[in-house]
């Protein structure tokens, strides 16, 4: 995590969880994070292919230059990004992971806007973990920001960060998998299987995801 609102963050909510897989929806008091609020947003999750933002800050909202409440959160990706960020969220949502992404966010004049983002998981009693807390945070600020609309996003680097070392279905009596490795798989993808870099877990569609422990 490079970003000083990524790092608070997430710093926040591990705590706020304690030794849950995830803190509940209701937990979250904005005035505890107020400094972080325009980079933040939470995501409400209505099935694989349909996460919509549920509310999103204001410098998120401005560096799109649109309201982004009730948008898709996987439209303006590209296909390899959208079914990457499909599995990574099945992930989070299932198994209680975070994500650390780092996206670039591209504009029509061919600008491109480096950010950072964190997803981590939020639970709603009775019906899961079906929320998602986030945060996107430019890691620059040029001067075009709020004047060039950000029309596309694109995935430069992912992390899957289990925040209690393994897996939460692991803790399972049930569990009969590989502790290392996520529950998750991106199928349907005619790629190939070359042998992983050191220190890579596994990949996630075209991405390679080195797994990441607490921060």
């Amino acid at each position: 995590m490079k970003h000083g609102v990524t790092q608070t963050l997430y710093n926040y909510w591990d705590n706020l969880r304690g030794a849950r897989p995830a803190p509940n929806r209701s937990e979250v008091d904005p005035g505890e994070i107020r400094g972080l609020l325009g980079d933040t947003f939470i995501l409400e999750t209505n099935g694989p292919r349909d996460v919509r933002y549920r509310l999103a800050g204001t410098r998120l909202c401005s560096a799109h230059c649109r309201e982004l409440k009730g948008r898709n959160f996987l439209r303006g990706w590209s296909v390899k990004d959208r079914e990457a960020l499909e599995s990574l969220l099945a992930a989070i949502t299932e198994d209680a992971a975070a994500a650390v992404i780092g996206i670039n966010g591209h504009t029509e004049r061919g600008q491109i806007l480096q950010m950072e983002m964190l997803l981590v998981p939020l639970n709603v009693p009775g019906e899961g973990r079906i929320r998602v807390l986030g945060s996107c945070t430019p890691m620059e600020k040029p001067y075009w920001i709020g004047l060039h609309p950000i029309l596309s996003l694109s995935i430069s680097s992912l992390r899957l960060v289990w925040p209690d070392e393994r897996p939460y279905f692991m803790d399972s009596p049930a569990a009969t998998l590989n502790p290392i490795l996520p529950r998750f798989t991106a199928e349907g993808l005619a790629m190939p299987t070359p042998p992983l870099p050191n220190g890579a877990e596994r990949k996630v569609g075209h991405l390679t995801v080195y797994s990441g422990g607490k921060s």
